[in-house]
Parts: structure tokens; C-alpha cells; sequence
């Protein structure tokens, strides 16, 4: 088979970005222009202020990526997009244009879920990793626990019932004042913290269960925030980011290895923003090594938000015949596998 040449957009949430890859696999560029500046004076990502900033910036995107693999539109074997789930404003900037690139160039379309592209990343990653295999997706909206029968094909087994265990980390975050996105300055000043400080709760809901609900966990770190001030004692920031960094990925780690035993599985992939966090990889590995199993994940660059794993998604479905029509739309709820 000739190579394929797959162009990604992604403006799900507050990044701008567009990729070129070849077969799947090989990045030829992934350009990336983050809103995180922008949207850290409100505290989180204001929708609005996002899907104007995509409109004002995705033609200059365009521009540097394909100047950066030197190619032109002509080159391109098909588009791949994201058309949910994400912030509804902010998929339609890059809906409309992967449509109108499409028309234009009489290209295929491919719509692209943006969680199969967070599972995506790992195939860039290792260009050797083939399915089956246990995927943990974790960000700032979504944690799912998967497993990977083949290209396109997945088993969900697990979903968060209440808050995604990003967003979780962006509400402590906020409620100490510690700045935007969360996560990261949690993970940073965990590792200065004692972990096992502040007994916060785990949920691990039912015996058999595969799911994930950190509200209770969230509700529990407020409260002990709100009772320190009361009672005016000092609150040691690190130790309440330690253990409660630690309260959210020991439940995420002990219910992926318990899914991978139960598949025979001896890979698991971790993927979205929260794939990037220290404490997270370290521990997957840590309880994994225990069962001869390996971990994988991406660099931190193909954790957050990036076309180049709408486009290796989109390969797929385009060698498999999965083309959309102009009729496609942003869906902002999409579930994995619909």
C-alpha cells in the first residue's frame, strides 16, 4: 500500500492544532497554539473566548504545518477531524474547516472521536503497538478504562460517574488558589508533600465495577480546606496535593492492572493529559511490574490535546472505508464507540 498522508485538526477544547502524519505513525508535524494564557485569568477554559481565538489562529496553523513538512494541501490523502466530544463552538471552528479543506481539495473527511485519538497516541509513540491491550484515558473531561480488541474496535469498561479525574485536579487546584490547568502544579508540588499526610477517601464504588467517581474524594478535600481555615491552623499545601494526588491514582492504578489480569492483557497504555502526571506513571508501573505487565504512554506533548492523533485515528478509519459526509457535525457528548 502506497504511504497515506493524513492531515489532522483539532479544536476540541482550547488547543488549535494541526498535524500531518504519515501511515498513522510518523509525525511529519504537529503544530500546536495553546489558549492556556488566555483562559488563566478566568480560572478554566471560558467556551466564547476559545472558539473565537480557534478562528483567529487556524490559518496561520495550516500555514506553518505545511511548511514544516514541506508539503502542500495537494500531498494530503484525506482529513481527519475531531467531531466530539468537546466544547460545541470550539469543534465547529474546526469542523467547518476540515469540511471546507475537504470540498475544496475533493478529499476524503474523517470524523475522529477525540478519545479513540487520545488512545492514538501511543500507536505514534510506539510504532511497534498493535491491539489487543487495556487503555486508561484520563483529562481534564473524560476517564475511561478500555480495552482495545482491534483498530476501531473497543470494549469500555469503565467510566466516570461524576468528575473526570482532570477535573478534579483543576477544582483543588482552584480552591487553593494554585493557578490554571491544575494538574501540573498539583503533580510538581506532590512530589515536595508526604502523601500519606491526609487519609482522603478512595472510591472504588462496586466490587465488580470498572467505573470512576471522584466527587466524594473533591468534597472531601473541600472540606477539610474549609475546616483548617475555620479553626485557623495551617494548611501545608503540599502535603494536601500529595495525598490527594495520591487518593485519585491509586484508585485509577489498582482498577487498570485489575482489568488487565482479567484480559490476560500484558500491555497497558495510558493516554490523555493526566497520562502525563509523575505520580500516576510511576505507580502504573510500579503495581504493572508486579504482574509482568508493561506500561506505555505518550510523551507529554501527545498527552494534551494535538492533531497528530486525530490523524493517526483517522488513518485507520480511512484504510477500514470509514468516511464521513459534509453532513457531519459537532457532537459535544459523543461516546467512544457510537
Amino acid at each position: 500500500m502506497k504511504n497515506v498522508i493524513t492531515l489532522g485538526v483539532e479544536t476540541s477544547c482550547d488547543e488549535t492544532s494541526i498535524a500531518i502524519v504519515r501511515n498513522g505513525r510518523e509525525v511529519l508535524t504537529n503544530r500546536i497554539s495553546s489558549q492556556i494564557d488566555l483562559h488563566k485569568k478566568f480560572g478554566g477554559v471560558v467556551p466564547e473566548v476559545a472558539s473565537r481565538k480557534h478562528i483567529e489562529t487556524i490559518d496561520y496553523i495550516l500555514d506553518d504545518a505545511l511548511n514544516e513538512a514541506k508539503l502542500s494541501l495537494n500531498d494530503i490523502d484525506n482529513i481527519a477531524v475531531t467531531y466530539g466530544p468537546g466544547l460545541v463552538g470550539a469543534l465547529l471552528v474546526g469542523l467547518s474547516y476540515a469540511k471546507a479543506l475537504s470540498f475544496a481539495l475533493d478529499k476524503p473527511l474523517i470524523g475522529v472521536n477525540h478519545i479513540e485519538g487520545h488512545i492514538s497516541a501511543n500507536y505514534i509513540e510506539y510504532p511497534d503497538l498493535k491491539p489487543p491491550f487495556v487503555c486508561l484515558i484520563v483529562s481534564g473531561g473524560h476517564s475511561h478504562l478500555v480495552y482495545i480488541k482491534d483498530y476501531g474496535k473497543y470494549e469500555i469498561l469503565g467510566r466516570t460517574r461524576d468528575d473526570a479525574a482532570g477535573e478534579a485536579f483543576d477544582k483543588i487546584a482552584r480552591a487553593m488558589n494554585l493557578g490554571y490547568p491544575g494538574g501540573p502544579i498539583i503533580d510538581d508540588l506532590a512530589k515536595k508533600g508526604n502523601k500519606d499526610a491526609i487519609d482522603f477517601p478512595r472510591s472504588y464504588l462496586e466490587e465488580d465495577s470498572f467505573d470512576f467517581s471522584f466527587s466524594g474524594l473533591k468534597s472531601a478535600v473541600l472540606n477539610y480546606l474549609n475546616s483548617m481555615k475555620q479553626k485557623g491552623e495551617n494548611i501545608v499545601v503540599e502535603d494536601v496535593c500529595a495525598s490527594f494526588q495520591n487518593a485519585v491514582i491509586e484508585v485509577l492504578v489498582d482498577k487498570t492492572v485489575k482489568l488487565a489480569k482479567m484480559k490476560n492483557s500484558k500491555i497497558i497504555a495510558i493516554a490523555g493529559g493526566v497520562a502525563s502526571n509523575s505520580g500516576l506513571r510511576e505507580l502504573m508501573q510500579k503495581k504493572a511490574l508486579e504482574y509482568n505487565i508493561e506500561v506505555k504512554y505518550p510523551s507529554r506533548v501527545l498527552c494534551t490535546d494535538n492533531a497528530a492523533m486525530i490523524a493517526s485515528a483517522g488513518y485507520y478509519n480511512y484504510i477500514n472505508n470509514k468516511y464521513s459526509d459534509l453532513s457531519l457535525n459537532a457532537v459535544p457528548n459523543l461516546k467512544l464507540g457510537d
